[in-house]
């Protein structure tokens, strides 16, 4: 033998662990389910993370049993993440926003032991908990709450929990390849489906997705992860940082443009994370509050395709967006979109053409297209069709499964329909369920949506592929109005920037658009009220 290197495993404690040793005065910042701002660092959440690991041991749960939270963004959710994990056990954060079905029904099939929940749930938990079937205890996340207690029988509490714990335990020696936490896919069509994460995965996906043509978090920034941490994981943020000790902004409950704007510029926030709806929220509170958050230098958005007319509306703040694609089966990471050094030579503007697409893969990340009858297509920008991936972070069985979710040569179906160019920059031309074929023809929503949204007087908009006599499907656009439109004058807006058999057949104007538990506007809800529009129209 010549040599070798130490042998040490890859895992989620190991994360908080350095960060509590060497960044133990970082600070976080935590907007409090009840109102207010709660200060503490990374050396108290290590502490308060091994509290809870060795508080789950004494309720006798045995290794990787799984711990739900229905919880916001803040301290107490943070310390779940790494004592669930770091303990050995399964970190399964569950979306609020599902119905109560769902919801009931994701608890029973990851057979939560343990339920945390902050006190906006508990009247939901009361209603719960007769139906969850291997639930033993459920813990609010706070101090004890008479009022609580009535509500929910046998409910214990966060803080009380805690004071039964050592901080002086050290986690347990974990084999990097089992379990560390449960997100559950949104489900719009069937039962929602269980991706499972190892701490090798995570640690994997942590590494990676900081380096510098990723996120690229240091320990002067301080981060906004404003997409929730029952939404993959934050996209990983929590993991990054605390492996780089970062300060971090947790906003709990309230996401709305005028209090995000408010947390960015109370924290001097300088990176910010979320999906497109949020962000068209921020930069209208923007507007109405004069603002120009002067600490903000970059966000990224991700969670569905990004409107073109948000990039130079965050560069007039002096604020770089950065366009990236993930799913709750890829870690999320599957590709960021950063330029190339051949980029700088050109205009603002083409740099902005090239961020609209969502970008390269990373290092561990693997990306191919398919046509219809399976065959590999080149990268050569053009040619489009079924987005495949693999990697050492993307899901190889959903949890309880016995089938593999792979292809027989060992891919993942994303359903998404894209382009890869010769450089490797993919472009989401549309989901596979929602892109219209129209007389044999393709047509992109995305693209539909992203004109609509650059009208001056248009707010949001979803297109959809409507029932044709002729065609079989014809595009048609739902809009939410921002200012005075017409009909006619926004299908008036496409000419020039789209074919003119790709202009939508009609324009129908609603109040407000359906949005799912992840921030994505339900299409399948649009298609139910509106497929048959154009065939009542004949």
């Amino acid at each position: 033998m010549l040599g070798q290197m130490m042998q040490m495993p890859l895992t989620i404690g190991s994360l908080i662990d350095h960060a509590a040793r060497f960044h133990s005065a970082g600070e976080i910042v935590s907007v409090e389910t009840k109102g207010g701002v709660e200060n503490t660092t990374w050396g108290e959440v290590g502490a308060n993370a091994r509290r809870l690991a060795s508080a789950l041991r004494k309720l006798g749960l045995e290794p990787s049993a799984r711990c739900g939270t229905i919880a916001w963004n803040n301290r107490r959710h943070l310390e779940i993440y790494f004592g669930v994990a770091g303990g050995g056990f399964v970190c399964h954060t569950i979306n609020p926003r599902m119905g109560p079905e769902q919801m009931v029904y994701v608890i029973n099939h990851a057979e939560d032991q343990v339920l945390f929940i902050d006190a906006t749930f508990v009247p939901a938990a009361g209603q719960l908990a007769p139906a969850l079937k291997h639930t033993k205890h459920i813990v609010m996340m706070g101090p004890r709450d008479e009022a609580a207690a009535e509500a929910v029988p046998g409910l214990k509490f966060f803080d009380e929990l805690l004071e039964t714990g050592d901080a002086s335990e050290p986690f347990p020696e974990l084999d990097e390849n089992v379990a560390s936490s449960l997100c559950y896919t949104s489900g719009t069509t069937g039962d929602p489906k269980g991706v499972l994460y190892s701490h090798r995965s995570t640690v994997l996906h942590t590494i990676v997705g900081n380096q510098p043509d990723a996120l690229n978090i240091s320990a002067v920034d301080t981060v906004l992860p404003v997409v929730p941490m029952f939404h993959v994981n934050a996209w990983g943020v929590p993991y990054i940082a605390a492996m780089t000790g970062c300060k971090l902004v947790l906003p709990g409950p309230n996401l709305d443009g005028t209090s995000l704007v408010n947390l960015i510029d109370s924290t001097e926030t300088t990176l910010a994370l979320g999906v497109p709806t949020i962000w068209m929220g921020l930069l209208a509170a923007l507007k109405e509050t004069g603002s120009k958050v002067p600490s903000l230098t970059r966000t990224v958005v991700g969670g569905s395709a990004l409107p073109p007319s948000m990039i130079p509306k965050f560069a007039e703040y002096g604020v770089d967006l950065i366009h990236a694609w993930g799913m709750t089966e890829t870690s999320p990471l599957g590709s960021v979109n950063q330029l190339l050094q051949r980029h700088t030579a050109l205009t603002a503007d083409e740099q902005a053409a090239i961020r609209l697409g969502q970008g390269r893969a990373p290092y561990g990340v693997d990306l191919r297209i398919l046509d219809e009858e399976g065959n590999i297509l080149p990268h050569d920008g053009k040619s489009q069709g079924d987005l495949q991936i693999r990697g050492p972070w993307i899901v190889d069985t959903y949890f309880g499964k016995d089938t593999s979710a792979l292809t027989d040569d060992g891919w993942f179906d994303t359903g998404d329909v894209a382009t890869i160019d010769v450089e490797g920059f993919m472009i989401i031309r549309d989901r596979s369920k929602d892109i219209i074929k129209s007389g044999g023809e393709w047509i992109s929503t995305v693209t539909l949506e992203n004109i609509a949204i650059s009208h001056p007087a248009i707010a949001n908009a979803a297109a959809i592929a409507a029932l044709h006599e002729k065609w079989d499907e014809r595009p048609v656009l739902v809009a939410i109005k921002s200012g005075e439109v017409t009909e006619e004058e926004l299908l008036a807006f496409y000419k020039g920037k789209v074919e003119s058999w790709q202009v939508p057949d009609r324009v129908l104007f609603v109040d407000e658009l359906p949005i799912g538990s992840t921030g994505k506007v339900q299409k399948n809800k649009l298609r139910e009220e509106f497929g048959n529009v154009l065939l009542a129209d004949s």
